[in-house]
């Protein structure tokens, strides 16, 4: 059965490409991308004119929360949600989330941002894929949650995060609670940033620490 299935998708395949030539597909997800934006963006708190988001999201929550500048691409496979209730073994925890993403970010493929707190994106950020921008974890480590299963742990948040404007953000970059990261910030792949980087300085590692820095004085 499964090779019957597969030799018939082959073929309508084929077809397909008789009457849709190659060049013509981006012009397709184009179109897709711009149909479902026109139908999601109402649940959110605003959506600036001419952003996108690419058909489509893994997982969306608490949009009413969620500000979006214009001329941004949130690219396929994000995940975001603002929580403003969370049920834990302690019973239910009440917040109030915002999130802010500017005016003409890019933010790259299977992205995952979360708040209980804060989340302020200035403008011109451009991601890679798989980030993760969160103000949030599952319980603080202590021993007094070690036996509770994580996803009933309280959720408990160390600060907002506040990314400026004109940063890149590598692939694989998680950005944990509390964090600044200044304007013109260069955030190396795989790095999980613990702490602020300032404006324009390139941090890398696990924890993330500052290689490099440049100065307006050296322009």
């Amino acid at each position: 059965m499964y090779g019957v299935i597969k030799s018939l998708a082959g073929g309508i395949g084929r077809l397909v490409a008789c009457f849709l030539p190659f060049r013509l597909v981006p012009l397709c997800r184009a179109f897709l991308a711009y149909l479902y934006t026109g139908y999601v963006r109402r649940n959110f708190a605003s959506w600036g004119e001419g952003s996108v988001m690419v058909y489509k999201p893994i997982y969306m929550l608490g949009m009413r929360y969620v500000h979006v500048g214009r001329g941004t691409v949130i690219e396929k496979d994000a995940c975001i949600t603002a929580y403003d209730s969370y049920d834990s073994y302690d019973g239910q925890q009440t917040f109030k989330p915002c999130i802010k993403i500017g005016n003409n970010c890019h933010i790259g493929v299977n992205v995952h941002i979360t708040a209980i707190d804060g989340i302020e994106i200035g403008d011109e950020l451009l991601t890679g894929s798989n980030v993760l921008i969160t103000d949030n974890a599952h319980g603080l480590f202590d021993w007094s949650v070690m036996t509770v299963p994580p996803v009933e742990r309280p959720l408990v948040s160390k600060g907002k995060v506040r990314i400026g404007s004109h940063v890149w953000i590598g692939n694989n970059v998680c950005v944990l609670p509390g964090v600044t990261i200044g304007d013109g910030a260069v955030i190396g792949a795989n790095s999980v940033v613990t702490h602020d980087v300032p404006p324009g300085a390139m941090a890398v590692g696990m924890p993330a620490k500052v290689i490099k820095q440049v100065s307006r004085s050296q322009h």
